[in-house]
């Protein structure tokens, strides 16, 4: 394989600041020591035709001890460093400027806690590049573990040709942090220019899976029971996503406290049957979707943060324990995704991978509930429950029905800035009976029982069709068959 990384501790330097101790030792004593720079890059070309060397490295980057570094910018502003570099690139060009071509000599000097006095470690190669001095990055790489908090790796340059990222700086380019394969293999990136997209390859070859997810934009490496996303980005581009901006809305009403308000387990699970109030059930109501409430507009009752958690199996939690990613909406309607890594604000539409069983997705709400709605969850595995024809139903905080599908009508889903939590999630945005709903032939027929409930038609993807104003129990709103219904956090499929 080639030298894609060249990465060498020299021995014992009595001065780490002297370019010629760090270069090459004097006389005869070259033969009674380890090889310094200058042998390393004769021993290692660029290129070569036979043992002829033809062209040579000519980007290093060195590292001091820690201390050594950090004494010379306290007492000289980092001057040594500086004229360590220039003293290097000149030694450099001196040696091997036939070897150079086009190619300039570039040094760059930085400390390491790692090594001890005396130490100088080298790195140099087909991947090590060091940056012009008014370069622009043109590619940026980021990792994670878990799809939803992304850490920086590196950036690329646009003279740049490779980039070879793994678990540490002596055996790659650039540590991946969190990187989960060990030593066993790295990520080669091969950049062929601003008009090609930055190609992503696993060295050795086969030490890892990689594959391209283009629906996430992102690569996901697996190798035996670990796993890792990576994203590179190109930058300056125009972006495909970006993050909602926040509407001016009315303050809603401040509640309060009903007597019989209760909270429910943390870890919320539909029923297998609820066939108590279908006993002939042949249609279906399902939870498809969680809306996420623009809590700006509910800023008065003192919610300050709503969190929705979801577990290995993608079922809403509301443990922090449980849940492998977590989404949270604060009281200025930004999102934030929340996992064992870290928190990250993010951008809508976006998909995350927290477990390999299904994507999670959020998408953008309807410009007509963007008022009130930051974005929607999309359910991996909607939760379902019967319902009979012909029986008229009420959906909302106090009606029994459906209540399995409510599952944010807990006080762990919505806090204070107190830090107290709230009686229930469901005072946000639903009202006690929100609307009635009756499985009739060829859909279901819809009355709006609250003149403050707002609901809102979707057709089967999720399209926005109607908002549903004056709709009642004698002249109620047809909905088709498939299509979906948004009060509250919920948007609900109804099935024929």
């Amino acid at each position: 394989m080639p030298v894609y990384v060249q990465h060498e501790v020299l021995g014992k330097v009595n001065d780490v600041f002297n370019a010629e101790a760090i270069w090459q030792a004097p006389g005869l004593a070259l033969f009674s020591r380890r090889p310094l720079l200058r042998d390393l890059l004769e021993r290692s070309p660029r290129e070569h035709r036979g043992r002829a060397a033809t062209r040579c490295f000519s980007h290093v980057t060195l590292a001091l001890p820690q201390d050594e570094v950090d004494d010379d910018r306290h007492l000289t502003r980092g001057a040594r460093v500086r004229d360590l570099a220039q003293s290097l690139a000149a030694l450099h060009q001196k040696d091997f400027g036939d070897l150079l071509g086009d190619d300039q000599v570039r040094y760059d000097v930085v400390g390491a806690g790692s090594l001890e006095p005396g130490q100088v470690a080298v790195r140099f190669g087909h991947a090590v590049y060091l940056p012009a001095p008014d370069e622009k990055i043109l590619y940026s790489v980021s990792a994670s573990t878990d799809s939803a908090i992304w850490k920086p790796v590196c950036p690329i340059y646009p003279d740049q040709r490779l980039a070879l990222v793994g678990l540490d700086g002596a055996s790659a380019s650039h540590a991946v942090p969190g990187w989960p394969f060990g030593p066993a293999g790295a990520i080669l990136l091969i950049n062929d220019g601003p008009d090609a997209p930055v190609e992503v390859q696993v060295r050795p070859k086969d030490a890892l899976d990689c594959s391209f997810d283009p629906l996430s934009g992102y690569y996901v490496i697996k190798a035996a029971n670990a796993r890792l996303f990576l994203k590179v980005t190109r930058v300056g581009a125009p972006a495909t996503v970006a993050p909602m901006e926040a509407k001016p809305a009315k303050a809603a009403a401040v509640w309060k406290a009903r007597a019989g308000d209760e909270t429910v387990s943390a870890s919320v699970r539909p029923p297998e049957s609820d066939a108590t109030y279908a006993p002939v059930a042949q249609q279906r109501v399902s939870l498809a979707a969680l809306a996420l409430p623009r809590l700006s507009r509910y800023r008065e009752t003192g919610a300050r943060t709503l969190e929705v958690g979801f577990d290995a199996a993608l079922g809403v939690t509301a443990s922090e324990n449980d849940s492998v990613i977590r989404f949270a909406v604060d009281d200025a309607d930004e999102l934030h995704a929340v996992t064992a890594a870290g928190r990250q604000r993010i951008g809508i539409p976006a998909s995350f991978t927290p477990v390999d069983a299904a994507p999670i997705a959020l998408h953008a709400a309807p410009p007509e509930m963007a008022d009130r709605y930051c974005a929607t969850v999309r359910l991996a595995a909607p939760l379902s429950v019967p319902v009979a024809s012909g029986v008229r139903f009420v959906f909302g905080r106090g009606a029994p029905m459906l209540a399995s599908l409510r599952v944010l009508d807990s006080a762990r889903f919505l806090h204070r800035a107190d830090g107290i939590d709230v009686a229930s999630a469901d005072r946000i945005g639903l009202s006690r009976t929100a609307f009635s709903f009756e499985a009739a032939g060829g859909g279901y027929k819809i009355g709006r029982l609250s003149a403050t409930q707002a609901l809102y038609h979707l057709d089967e993807e999720m399209h926005f069709v109607a908002a549903i104003g004056e709709a009642s129990a004698d002249k109620p709103y047809l909905l088709p068959a498939g299509h979906h219904l948004v009060a509250g956090h919920y948007v609900l499929r109804f099935d024929a």
